[in-house]
């Protein structure tokens, strides 16, 4: 069944389509998105799950294990390959 996608702006003005409940401009969400960090390799959901949980370095991402990573809203089991790779190209690992 196809998910019928509806007309929403935001409050900056950008007009999109979203077929579900979700308030998250696309457009925003592009211009929001670092460029020079490690959130800029991860998906809009985790990069947003970790900035609201204060992750915003890989060191402190480093004091968190990956059960706790998980348990965040919006952060999936396909992203922490991702993480893990990130954190041991810097010789860190998840809190054990």
């Amino acid at each position: 069944m196809k998910t019928k996608k509806i007309l929403k702006t935001c409050k900056n003005g950008h007009e999109f389509y979203k077929g579900s409940d979700c308030p998250t401009c696309p457009i925003c969400e592009e211009e929001r998105k670092p460029k020079d960090n490690f959130l800029s390799l991860v998906g809009a959901p985790a990069r947003r799950a970790l900035e609201n949980n204060g992750i915003t370095t890989l060191e402190k991402l480093s004091e968190y294990s990956e059960k706790e990573i998980l348990s965040f809203h919006g952060m999936g089991k396909s992203t922490i390959p991702k993480l893990q790779q990130l954190l041991s190209e810097k010789g860190m690992s998840f809190k054990t």
